[in-house]
């Protein structure tokens, strides 16, 4: 179980680390990409920087229809021709306001140059100031657009694993729990006719009383069982006596050595619940903590109010749990244990908050001190 548990874990390490992959290649090569074609634009500003001089100097070699052709050319880049000597400056590609045009171009020389060094025309003391090219600042946004669409593709992903992979495990619980509760039922009845045969005879009735509790604990269990999956019928139960009952059969059950203390409020608080369920939360609760004090310490019941939620605390001062598996322990397989299928905390969570709409967590824990496991249910 460990071992699927790890190979399962690697799968979504492998799948993350792909991703991450797939976005930091496509991001440098989309950076790559924007700084040749900045590389170009700039170039061509050049060009259209030199034609404007041409322009300007009415050179007879210059072919001017080619030197119209470049100024004309140039449709997509914002660029600024500022005269120094008269302060006038003259715009391609922008829009202009109706009013202080000249105060909104020189602010917008000052952007342009915090972007890109000015091209001089120093015969004229001019300066071509120029902006990136709405292409170019769509291109320098997309990266980041991509990376956005790939982590929501890496969430929608999980998300389908995890609730694929829920489904698969609540078909498995509830198949698994139907049988038992269904291979259960001959024996039971079967002990149950034993019962009745052995008490007719001569036997120490204290012997055949205990008998009787414990047939009718494999009754309970099978219930149980033959319950997940199904609707839950839930009531509303004073949760101080149903905790107290579920309590009372273990009590008997387990080492002298384990001290079991209660301290309940006086005033009963109410909450739905689904006894025979929820009876199993504490039993495997209670029976953690009596191994993790190998058989001897104090385990403490206390409740409170927190909010719209009642919440018991069980209290052990056993060996602890390291803070890094505080969520890890309620994985079906986890366990610490050299027997056992590692079930037990995991169906606890589910019957709290699949069954009951509950919350249950570590609260807190420290090596070699003790745990203390939190349920929290909704009040009624």
């Amino acid at each position: 179980m460990k071992l699927f548990l790890d190979s399962r874990q690697l799968v979504k390490y492998v799948f993350v680390a792909v991703a991450i992959a797939i976005a930091v290649v496509s991001l440098v090569f989309s950076n790559r990409l924007v700084k040749e074609l900045a590389k170009e634009e700039r170039n061509k500003i050049e060009i259209w920087a030199a034609a404007t001089e041409l322009l300007a100097k009415g050179d007879e070699n210059a072919d001017m229809n080619l030197v119209l052709q470049i100024l004309q050319s140039n449709k997509t880049i914002p660029i600024i021709l500022y005269d120094k000597t008269a302060e006038t400056a003259t715009a391609n590609n922008i829009k202009l306001p109706e009013k202080d045009s000249r105060e909104f171009l020189l602010k917008k020389i000052d952007k342009f140059a915090e972007k890109h060094a000015p091209i001089p025309l120093e015969e004229f003391n001019q300066y071509v100031y120029y902006d990136d090219s709405y292409i170019l600042k769509r291109l320098q946004v997309y990266p980041y657009v991509q990376l956005l669409v790939i982590s929501i593709f890496i969430a929608l992903a999980f998300f389908a694993l995890r609730s694929s992979q829920k489904a698969q495990q609540n078909k498995v619980w509830v198949g698994l729990s139907k049988e038992t509760a269904h291979q259960l039922g001959t024996p039971i009845s079967s002990l149950i006719g034993w019962t009745e045969y052995l008490k007719m005879k001569d036997i120490d009735p204290a012997l055949m009383n205990e008998m009787g509790k414990d047939v009718h604990r494999l009754e309970v269990i099978a219930e149980r069982f033959s319950k997940i999956g199904s609707v839950s019928d839930s009531k509303p139960v004073d949760w101080q006596g149903r905790v107290r009952k579920s309590v009372a059969y273990l009590e008997k059950r387990i080492s002298d050595k384990v001290q079991l203390v209660f301290d309940f409020p006086e005033s009963p608080m109410t909450v739905q619940l689904n006894e025979s369920l929820f009876s199993w939360v504490i039993e495997n609760l209670t029976k953690n903590a009596v191994d993790a004090m190998s058989g001897q310490g104090i385990i403490t019941y206390s409740m409170g109010e927190k909010g719209k939620y009642y919440f018991l605390d069980i209290t052990d001062t056993g060996k602890g749990i390291p803070k890094s598996k505080f969520k890890s322990i309620f994985l079906t397989g986890f366990t610490t244990k050299e027997r056992g299928w590692g079930l037990g905390l995991s169906l606890a969570k589910r019957i709290v908050e699949d069954y009951h709409n509950g919350k249950i967590f570590v609260k807190q824990s420290e090596i070699g001190k003790g745990t203390v496991f939190r349920v929290l249910l909704k009040k009624h």
